[in-house]
């Protein structure tokens, strides 16, 4: 059984995160810049078995496709041409940045840390991944 790995796709860094082999636990792996997203994820997928991909989808409160969602199907194309075997399913990421926050504020983590917005992007692809699971566990 391979992991599941969630992206939280931004136009400038991008969230990830994964699941341990056994799909049980969703753990925040890391930010990367959105340029090397396809570097990142070509060298992760010759290392690690995936059996599917989670991509966030930016939805507004009315259930629309927000002014992000355009440049996450841009992504999407790309990434169906360029890993055509990989399962891509979907996940609403609304509020998932708010949820975040307040997780990093909850955990105590100091003012000046809690900025860095790399780390707020983990954590919003730990939060789709984690929704995913439980989603699909139903």
């Amino acid at each position: 059984m391979g992991r599941i790995l969630a992206i939280d796709y931004g136009t400038k860094r991008t969230g990830i995160a994964v699941t341990d082999p056994l799909q049980m636990i969703a753990t925040g792996l890391k930010t990367v810049r959105t340029h090397d997203l396809f570097v990142f994820l070509t060298d992760y997928f010759a290392h690690e078995q995936v059996d599917c991909v989670v991509l966030g989808q930016a939805r507004t409160l009315r259930n629309e496709p927000s002014e992000n969602q355009k440049y996450i199907d841009i992504f999407e194309k790309k990434f169906r041409k360029e890993f055509p075997t990989y399962t891509l399913e979907y996940m609403d990421e609304r509020f998932t940045s708010s949820l975040a926050h307040q997780a990093v504020i909850d955990g105590g983590v100091k003012k000046k840390k809690r900025q860095e917005k790399e780390m707020i992007d983990t954590i919003s692809a730990t939060i789709i991944l984690q929704s995913y699971m439980e989603q699909k566990n139903r």
